[in-house]
């Protein structure tokens, strides 16, 4: 690549050289010729500072090779083995201790915990990440998460979790990484494993996660022979509109009829996930949370 600049010799061209980083002067004067070479020092990637639009400007960090994002993903593989696989939660980071969601994202990280009594797994986030989490400690159980540097949330650009103990979670450079990490946690590797993935209420960043985890089971390639149940927790009718547009699109013919119901199971309630739960793994519920979810018998039917 190259660009010219007029000068007293007329235009000339600045020819940049790739492999060795130089920039070549020629004089397009057919009297002379002039090359004078400028030699630039290979310099190691650092973040730039860029704006879109009338944002204030970020800084992002370049990726120099694929090698990178391999490595970052086997750190992810690593944290999972130490921990256990188990009940992903997907959720906004923006929703606070305040929000009624909240509250019910914290009792189902409790109660799913005390049912499945397996590692709960989140974006390590704030919002109703934080509040699964926290039902998960609340339950004595162990918990996991997948970090990034930037969230949309109170904790911002911050490589560190206020209270999770370092060796718990990893703080991701790649998104990428990060949503292999949080799909690899919830395969099943045997029956006797006992894992889920949860769509709690969220913006882009929680769609982004439940539609390729959506498609990774439409397609079989979640990555585990055995189904994996997906809940989507409709609380106060968050995703009915989407699920409208879902069966539009089935409609005009993009999905297939039923295809989307066969993929995940909607849930109003935490009563109704839990009950969905203990069904699914043909679990016998505690006698609170029997009691809490309603059920008439120990087989997993709700009144």
């Amino acid at each position: 690549m190259g660009f010219s600049v007029p000068c007293t010799l007329g235009h000339q061209n600045f020819h940049r050289s790739s492999h060795h980083r130089t920039l070549k002067f020629l004089s397009l004067d057919d009297r002379k010729r002039h090359i004078i070479e400028f030699k630039f020092p290979k310099l190691k990637p650092r973040p730039r500072r860029i704006s879109f639009c009338n944002r204030e400007f970020i800084e992002i960090e370049e990726r120099t090779s694929a090698n990178e994002v391999k490595k970052e993903i086997e750190r992810c593989y690593e944290l999972i083995h130490r921990l256990g696989r188990g009940v992903v939660y997907l959720g906004s980071s923006r929703m606070g201790s305040n929000h009624p969601h909240y509250l019910q994202a914290l009792e189902l990280g409790r109660e799913i915990a005390n049912l499945l009594d397996c590692t709960s797994w989140t974006g390590a986030g704030p919002g109703l990440m934080d509040a699964a989490t926290k039902g998960a400690l609340q339950a004595g159980k162990p918990v996991g998460g997948f970090k990034i540097g930037k969230e949309a949330g109170e904790w911002t650009a911050t490589n560190f979790h206020p209270y999770l103990p370092s060796e718990t979670y990893l703080t991701c450079r790649f998104f990428s990484a990060r949503k292999h990490g949080l799909v690899d946690a919830a395969v099943r590797g045997g029956s006797s494993d006992r894992t889920a993935v949860v769509a709690l209420p969220g913006g882009i960043g929680t769609l982004d996660e439940v539609f390729e985890i959506l498609a990774l089971i439409q397609l079989e390639r979640i990555g585990s022979e055995l189904p994996v149940p997906f809940l989507l927790m409709n609380y106060d009718s968050f995703y009915s509109k989407l699920l409208d547009f879902l069966d539009d699109c089935e409609d005009w013919g993009t999905v297939s009829k039923g295809e989307v119901a066969s993929l995940w199971k909607v849930c109003d309630n935490n009563s109704e996930a839990l009950a969905y739960l203990a069904e699914f793994y043909d679990l016998l519920p505690s006698e609170e949370v029997r009691q809490e979810i309603g059920l008439r018998s120990a087989h997993g039917t709700v009144s």
